[in-house]
């Protein structure tokens, strides 16, 4: 069960009218309970007995089962089909777990597929083989009144076919998506469940309640679903039973628990089979000659918790364990099944391990004796001779849910901390930094050549400097986005004009997982281009060695829309994630043009032509197959061929501007990479989100220095964000190069207020 978090204050005044409302529900006769309340005025409203009795047959529980074949979790759904579709929340089913489900009657359905799906709203739409069953009718939550009764069926806390009434409270924005909330008790299980008008007809489902107070809870507006059903993206259920499951050709796990992969990260969460939920998770890599090194960078949901490293492994019960345990660190021999077989070797706290951070783990092995690093600081050596050999990966006890990214092994690994020699240096440089309004681009520079280390420096001082942090980490994040500018500009260099001509090598996915590294720092875009290739490699094996072009882009277009339901977004269209090309290879969804990035890239790995074609408001591409004639295809819609009529209706629903045959013409990546940033830079300007135009604004530049609209926003921006001198810097560019059509008065009088 999902739950949102509110401050008290915020909750006060989203709640203050759902309050009243129950409060005057409260005052209803003596002896009138929540299934007595007056019938309302349509001649067919129903009382609550009257509901369930209709709609019971119509209701599903669904149990997930973990690898023991024991049930983890239950939540419900209901028959929104009788062709076979059952409608639930998406985190009822999860991803790549096993799950069943059960009609009211007993009777087991056989699931064939996942009709539709969509992460945002938290929704599922699952196909069951079974024929003819009774489905529950979909209303219109806009004809809802506030304070209306309403009924939710469900399995809280497992007690299946259970009812509870209650009101309509009104409508709530919730992490970007509107829901109905709803003033009544909702508990783990009815998570999923039908919210029912007296009618029986279908108005939410129920997926979240509030951490506040028991009588509220939550549900996705019933359009959504039906939005869902218009337009699904299947997926067979063997297809996903695989998504985010770990990779065999890199990954062994034993003892159960859910190991997962999400691009350059290890996720695991539920307790493992073995004692104290031990779960281990080894590396297929063969481990060098000794000496060698294993490392890892580990993040736990709690302190708690206990996850980290092992090596030696045997691939059964015996292996070391070095790990974070309950906020100390700890090295384990573990000889056995049992705690009786295990021998703690060291447990102690450690000044160099950070809570609830990220940190990074290391085990030097040596032929006597290994070292223990925790973020590259030795906290122990053991001459422990228990095992000499094996294998080295992952481990987690315990209920931990835990993180895990960077994991390597090699005979000599780079530190992934600072030497003490580096450290004084950067801590001198940033001691010597005045205020930011004073900040020179020559000592921005200096800290630049080292981006990681000092933003990590910074990051610390900002803790240590209270009254300096706001400055430190906009300083920070500089560093950050100008790092990422010199990497777009060693893709495109620098020339005279946004328009100008690509490089041959230029690397459009590198360019496009930059952007998303722009906002989503943690990623690892060389993860992504080794999943990518995986893809590749996949479509390849269905591709016969004849194969022509048009071959080919079928079985892309079965892999990506058939196979792995890749979808433009439905909801929340605007929302960031969708410009951010991981984020869409990990959801399936998003943006035209960032499904167009995936298709094109894709397509030229299998030696395909595929060119981005920029439709006001819709970006396409067009295959140039054997023939050499140009096919138009519309990725956001699954892939669909595209005429020239067709095309032209495109531009007329999309913008009011006349038809052009420019528009046909195909875009250069340099320009794509520029849309993708126009179309972030659109959101963060409708949220007022100047730290974020600024940074777009940046790789704007990075792309094209020229543009005298790009660094006019960026004077502006830097000195509405506090970067004074560097605001100057690009006025005092304006009047020593005098580009044309500018009113260079205007300029000197901006600069002589930005000096005052």
């Amino acid at each position: 069960m999902r739950q949102p978090h509110f401050t008290a204050s915020k909750w006060h005044q989203q709640v203050r009218g759902c309050l009243l409302v129950v409060f005057l529900w409260s005052l209803l006769p003596e002896g009138v309970t929540s299934a007595q309340q007056p019938a309302a005025t349509d001649a067919n409203s129903l009382n609550v007995e009257q509901i369930a009795a209709k709609t019971r047959s119509a209701l599903v529980s669904i149990s997930t089962t973990g690898r023991d074949g024991r049930t983890q979790g239950i939540g419900t759904g209901f028959v929104v089909d009788k062709s076979g579709l059952i409608a639930t929340n998406l985190h009822v089913i999860g991803d790549a777990r096993p799950f069943q489900v059960e009609m009211s009657d007993g009777r087991k359905l056989r699931v064939v597929a996942i009709h539709a799906s969509d992460r945002k709203m938290d929704l599922a739409v699952i196909r069951v083989a079974e024929k003819d069953l009774p489905p529950l009718a979909l209303g219109d939550p806009s004809k809802l009144k506030k304070g209306a009764p309403i009924v939710v069926m469900g399995n809280p806390h497992g007690l299946k076919h259970s009812v509870v009434s209650g009101v309509n409270s009104g409508i709530r924005e919730i992490d970007g998506r509107t829901m109905l909330q709803l003033a009544i008790p909702i508990e783990p299980g009815n998570s999923g469940g039908p919210v029912l008008d007296r009618n029986g007809h279908v108005h939410g489902i129920v997926t979240m309640k509030s951490l506040v107070t028991d009588n509220l809870g939550f549900a996705v507006d019933v359009r959504m679903l039906q939005a869902l059903l218009d337009k699904p993206n299947p997926v067979p259920i063997d297809r996903w039973m695989t998504i985010g499951i770990i990779d065999a050709r890199d990954w062994s796990p034993l003892f159960g628990a859910t190991w997962r992969q999400r691009g350059g990260r290890i996720l695991v969460r539920d307790t493992g089979r073995g004692f104290a939920g031990r779960s281990l998770c080894l590396s297929t890599k063969p481990v060098p000659k000794i000496p060698y090194e294993i490392a890892v960078t580990v993040r736990m949901d709690k302190e708690s918790g206990a996850a980290g490293l092992v090596f030696h492994a045997d691939g059964q019960n015996k292996h070391y364990g070095f790990y974070p345990s309950s906020g100390k660190i700890r090295l384990t021999r573990f000889e056995g099944a049992d705690v009786f077989s295990w021998q703690v070797l060291y447990d102690q706290p450690s000044e160099h391990y950070r809570p609830g951070e990220w940190n990074t783990l290391r085990v030097r092995i040596e032929k006597d004796q290994f070292h223990c690093y925790v973020n590259d600081q030795l906290v122990l050596t053991s001459r422990d001779d228990g095992f000499k050999t094996g294998r080295a990966g992952l481990a987690k006890f315990r209920d931990t849910q835990a993180e895990f990214r960077h994991f390597r092994i090699g005979n000599k690994l780079d530190q992934t901390t600072l030497s003490p020699e580096l450290a004084a240096k950067l801590n001198q440089l940033i001691e010597d930094l005045p205020r930011l309004d004073t900040l020179s681009n020559a000592q921005l520079k200096a800290l630049q050549e080292n981006p990681a280390d000092s933003r990590e420096l910074l990051r610390r001082q900002a803790e240590q400097l209270k009254e300096r942090a706001a400055e430190l980490k906009k300083i920070s994040a500089d560093i950050h986005v100008r790092s990422i500018g010199d990497r777009l500009n060693k893709i495109f260099p620098d020339q005279a004009g946004a328009q100008a001509a690509d490089p041959k090598d230029a690397d459009l996915l590198q360019a496009a997982l930059l952007i998303a590294l722009l906002d989503e720092e943690e990623i690892d875009i060389e993860a992504y281009v080794r999943l990518i290739e995986r893809m590749v490699a996949d479509i390849s094996k269905k591709i016969k060695k004849d194969a022509n072009s048009a071959d080919k882009l079928a079985a892309l277009d079965q892999y990506l829309f058939q196979d792995n339901g890749f979808h433009g977004s439905r909801f929340d269209y605007y929302h960031r994630a969708n410009s951010y090309l991981n984020r869409v290879i990990d959801d399936r969804e998003g943006l035209p043009i960032t499904l167009c990035v995936l298709y094109i890239e894709l397509g030229r790995r299998l030696g395909l032509t595929i060119e981005g074609i920029g439709l006001p408001g819709h970006f396409v591409v067009q295959h140039i197959g054997d023939n050499k004639k140009p096919q138009l295809i519309d990725v956001f819609n699954e892939g669909k061929r595209l005429s020239r009529k067709d095309a032209m209706k495109l531009v007329a629903e999309h913008s009011n501007q006349p038809f052009q045959e420019d528009y046909l013409k195909p875009v250069p990546k340099r320009l794509i990479v520029s849309r993708m940033l126009n179309n972030l830079m659109g959101l963060a300007q409708q949220k007022e989100d100047k730290e974020s135009m600024l940074r777009y604004v940046e790789l704007m530049m990075a792309l094209d220095s020229h543009s005298v609209q790009s660094r006019g926003m960026r004077a502006i921006l830097r000195f509405e964000t506090g970067r004074k001198k560097s605001a100057i810097a690009d006025l005092d560019w304006f009047l020593e190069h005098r580009p044309e059509n500018l009113d260079l008065d205007r300029i000197q009088q901006m600069r002589e207020f930005f000096t005052r």
